[in-house]
């Protein structure tokens, strides 16, 4: 059945105009962007907010209205995804209560392009006052905001991409870049990590990679297949089928891997051998196997696997003893893979 819009003759004429005044945002958000890079050139605004910023004692709390206010919650939480503890503060909810969350080891970052919102400069002396840094993120280097600060950054625009000159546009798209600058410039500093950037992150791809360990995916207990070295391969086929890992350890006395035995070498066998009943599994199995500890991470397993074209690996302790396996499928499962 056709949907609606798949009735849709589009008009030459629309989709002209359409990726004329695309091209053209982009070129005049580009611009800005551009013009910005090289006034910062002669500027040391951004390395003295940087340097503010770095000692914090407390929190980076960013905070705007309507349009700046969007981009001052995206500022916030790139902060804090990358090393620098930062919540965004609406100011007319600060003037009503929450600006009980700002303290005296706090820095604050206020945007507003015009620098006279009445809901921040409400606040700012307020703010001020306690003893908290202020960085202000203006288009107007005059203005009350960009004046009351500690530091100023200029973020002002040519124009903004609407064809207006009025819906910010070009402008957000500054302030935005400035404040991913500042992020980056801080996580460079602290030396910030990606095993840092994955604990902020547990719930992403990044996050099982780098925190999920061998031992959190593992099979272990009686769900690792494992056999004595002397024991006939027909009772090694047993184990293998029961534990459904397509392979079986095999192990002296002490539980310490001697070798692996797998359905790819049982499907070899076949051609070779007639009476499996008379085979001992230490006659074919695969003498030292590979193995890994269960406190490495899972990456490293799976990097392992691919080196070595397996499926199937052990793990071993520090004595060298047998306490778990592992098979591509859990990999695949813990989405490590």
């Amino acid at each position: 059945m056709l949907k609606a819009f798949d009735r849709i003759d589009p008009d030459p004429r629309i989709a002209a105009r359409a990726l004329l005044l695309a091209r053209e945002t982009l070129q005049i958000e580009a611009d800005a962007i551009n013009a910005m890079h090289a006034r910062l050139a002669a500027d040391d605004s951004v390395g003295r907010a940087v340097a503010l910023l770095l000692a914090c004692k407390g929190r980076v709390v960013v905070s705007g209205i309507g349009k700046s206010g969007h981009i001052a919650r995206k500022i916030a939480a790139t902060l804090a995804s990358t090393g620098t503890p930062a919540l965004f503060v609406h100011p007319a909810e600060a003037a009503h209560g929450d600006l009980g969350m700002v303290t005296a080891d706090d820095a604050f970052i206020a945007i507003s392009y015009s620098g006279e919102s009445a809901e921040l400069m409400a606040i700012l002396p307020v703010v001020k006052r306690m003893g908290s840094a202020l960085i202000s993120m203006t288009g107007k280097p005059g203005s009350s905001l960009a004046q009351l600060a500690d530091v100023h950054l200029d973020v002002s625009v040519a124009k903004e991409a609407c064809p207006l000159n009025l819906a910010p546009t070009a402008s957000t798209t500054v302030t935005l870049a400035l404040g991913d600058a500042l992020a980056v410039a801080l996580l460079d500093l602290r030396g910030f990590k990606e095993e840092d950037f994955a604990r902020s992150h547990p719930g992403g791809a990044l996050g099982r990679r780098l925190l999920t360990h061998v031992r959190d995916v593992m099979r272990s207990g009686a769900a690792v297949p494992a056999v004595g070295a002397d024991v006939k391969l027909t009772e090694a086929l047993l184990e293998i089928t029961q534990k459904g890992m397509g392979m079986t350890a095999v192990v002296d006395a002490d539980g310490r891997p001697l070798g692996v035995f797998t359905d790819g070498d049982l499907r070899r066998m076949i051609e070779k051998v007639q009476d499996f009943s008379k085979v001992l599994i230490r006659d074919v199995m695969h003498a030292n196997p590979r193995s890994i500890g269960p406190e490495k991470l899972a990456v490293d397993a799976v990097a392992v696997m691919e080196q070595y074209r397996i499926n199937q690996m052990l793990v071993v302790d520090a004595d060298g003893k047998l306490v778990g396996a592992l098979h591509i499928h859990d990999l695949t499962r813990a989405k490590v893979i």
